[in-house]
């Protein structure tokens, strides 16, 4: 931390309050940083495959930076060290989905939520695409996936792997999605889901993906899956779908 913040002293000036944010620490260290003049998140991350993420996640928030298409949070800075990476974001008010859901005193009130969540991704899945590749995202994360189990960095095998590559579903056109589509990593801002973080998987790929891990949660309450496709109207993911992103794929990820 006390690196970090030399690196960052030009835009941090001087601090006031660091405050860890425990609940969203799973693959990096989160802090809130209160300086004179703003508040700020800090995360760093250790482990190569995280540190990996969050360069990724850097790059994507530098490239949103001026074009502010999709609300994410604004890049202030990346570093990185021997041991450790670096990023400097803004601080963006709000809970997250998990806890608004956690937090709604009514079933009514959580059918908002997730129908505001089906709405938002839909939006960005209709997004004009803001990233230009003329990779096919799927054979680059089989070939991640590979390279993480491989490696001992995943809980998925390398017989479940196979079996991804030897069934792998139809092709669709791919579309801007957000990579880690869960309810822990968008924000909600008085009632509604309109702040996507954690961003690293942001690019050009299957939009089938993101609506799987959108659904992981709530997938078994149909008064709810019918909610967030009130919302998110476009497709309606199968279940042999659902089985090879979020049981399989994302078992890499």
């Amino acid at each position: 931390m006390r690196n970090s913040n030399v690196f960052f002293k030009d835009v941090l000036g001087e601090i006031k309050k660091i405050e860890k944010i425990p609940e969203q620490g799973c693959t990096s260290e989160v802090s809130m940083i209160v300086t004179g003049d703003g508040t700020y998140i800090l995360k760093s991350a250790f482990k190569e495959k995280y540190r990996e993420w969050l360069k990724l996640e850097a790059e994507v928030l530098e490239s949103l930076y001026f074009q502010r298409p999709i609300p994410v949070p604004r890049f202030y800075g990346f570093t990185e060290e021997e041991h450790a990476s670096h990023l400097l974001m803004s601080f963006e008010e709000g809970i997250t989905l998990t806890a608004a859901l956690r937090n709604a005193g009514t079933n009514q009130e959580k059918r908002r939520l997730i129908r505001s969540f089906g709405l938002f991704i839909f939006q960005l899945h209709n997004q004009e695409p803001v990233f230009k590749t003329d990779s096919d995202w799927l054979e680059t994360q089989l070939k991640r996936a590979r390279k993480y189990a491989e490696s001992g960095q995943a809980d998925g095998s390398l017989e479940l792997l196979e079996q991804l590559i030897a069934n792998k579903p139809e092709h669709v056109k791919q579309t801007m999605i957000h990579g880690d589509c869960t309810t822990d990593n968008v924000l909600v801002v008085d009632g509604e889901v309109r702040i996507f973080i954690d961003v690293a998987g942001m690019t050009l790929g299957d939009p089938r993906y993101d609506e799987a891990l959108a659904i992981r949660k709530f997938r078994h309450n149909p008064e709810l899956v019918s909610a967030f496709y009130e919302g998110y109207t476009r497709h309606r993911v199968t279940d042999d779908e659902f089985r090879y992103f979020e049981k399989g794929l994302y078992e890499f990820f």
